[in-house]
């Protein structure tokens, strides 16, 4: 057996190979404090905040340089007598609305609640009418009763009268306004209770049966102070609307915040504007107000629901400085 010319075949050694590369030691890692975690760019985000932030800056400016809204009859007009008589009614007329609204609610709910097949059939209807008929219709039927009763009378049941009453001395226009108002919050209201007292576990109610407490101390005592963290925000709104709501107590005579705003834009029709404008920022105030209270209110109430309470603005302000201070020194440290 031949071999092929200019081949060499040596017996018992490798093959050539190439050089191996020669291996450097892994560097060393970067300890921990150096290494910087970046955060995910999102850019549609940045692009619709400053959409928005370009949006609300043209709206203020708007506000400030536009010669129609007059603002030096604004600064006038926002502390006049006349605007501070009307907001001072607004303020009653909501007291005692959003009082007898929330005992009447409170009522028509155990109503509601109640194993009387009677007092279950008057509360369902109570709340079907007023929270079917308009604000506003209540208002003026309740300011023309006296057309349909001129005199109220107490007495036996389709017998003879004790006591007879001039209707048209008891309506006056506060009492029509705050009259109409109640009756229209107390339908609104029982459904806001009788909401809160049905998300109270049935657990609870077991519990109190057991320790044979009487039932009104169960229902004072356990249920309705649980149940005040689910109704307190949503009565909260209906008592913004009913702030907003007394603006109709204008259309029965009675000058609330809206009706002086409306009454001085009559005399003053050039104000009409910065009129507007002083009802609206009193508005914004009151409701504002409500809204700090609430805060409070259902911070109280989260207590034993909550491990941690939520933070008020203020302590969201300190921690806020605090992580921004913390983040500063550690971007300088790097």
């Amino acid at each position: 057996m031949s071999e092929s010319p200019g081949i060499a075949v040596s017996s018992g050694s490798a093959p050539p190979t190439e050089a191996a590369p020669r291996l450097h030691p892994p560097a060393a890692p970067k300890p921990l404090a150096a290494q910087r975690v970046l955060p995910l760019l999102r850019p549609g985000r940045w692009i619709i905040t400053a959409v928005v932030l370009v949006l609300v800056a043209q709206i203020v400016h708007g506000l400030v340089t536009n010669p129609f809204y007059q603002w030096d009859r604004f600064s006038y007009w926002f502390l006049r007598p006349t605007i501070l008589d009307g907001l001072l009614i607004t303020l009653e007329v909501t007291l005692y609305s959003a009082a007898l609204g929330l005992l009447g609610g409170v009522l028509l709910a155990l109503a509601r609640l109640s194993p009387s097949p009677v007092l279950r059939a008057v509360s369902w209807g109570y709340t079907w009418l007023f929270r079917s008929v308009p604000l506003i219709v209540v208002l003026l039927f309740l300011y023309n009763f006296s057309a349909l009763y001129r005199t109220l009378s107490i007495g036996v049941p389709f017998g003879p009268a004790f006591f007879t009453f001039d209707e048209s001395r008891l309506a006056t226009d506060m009492a029509v306004a705050v009259i109409g108002l109640s009756l229209n919050e107390a339908a609104y209201a029982s459904e806001v209770v009788r909401g809160g007292i049905l998300s109270v576990d049935q657990g609870q109610h077991e519990a109190a049966s057991a320790l044979g407490l009487p039932k009104r101390y169960q229902f004072a005592k356990i249920v309705f102070p649980q149940a005040l963290r689910s109704i307190t925000p949503n009565y909260v709104n209906q008592l913004i609307g009913l702030i907003k709501g007394t603006s109709l107590v204008f259309y029965v005579s009675l000058l609330d915040l809206f009706g002086s705003v409306q009454s001085m834009g009559s005399s003053y029709p050039g104000d009409i504007v910065p009129l507007l404008l002083v009802a609206t920022v009193w508005y914004l105030i009151l409701t504002s107000v409500v809204s700090v209270i609430q805060f409070y209110v259902e911070r109280h109430y989260s207590r034993g629901a909550l491990r941690t309470l939520p933070l008020t603005p203020l302590q969201k302000l300190r921690t806020g400085l605090g992580d921004l201070r913390a983040r500063v020194r550690k971007e300088t440290a790097i």
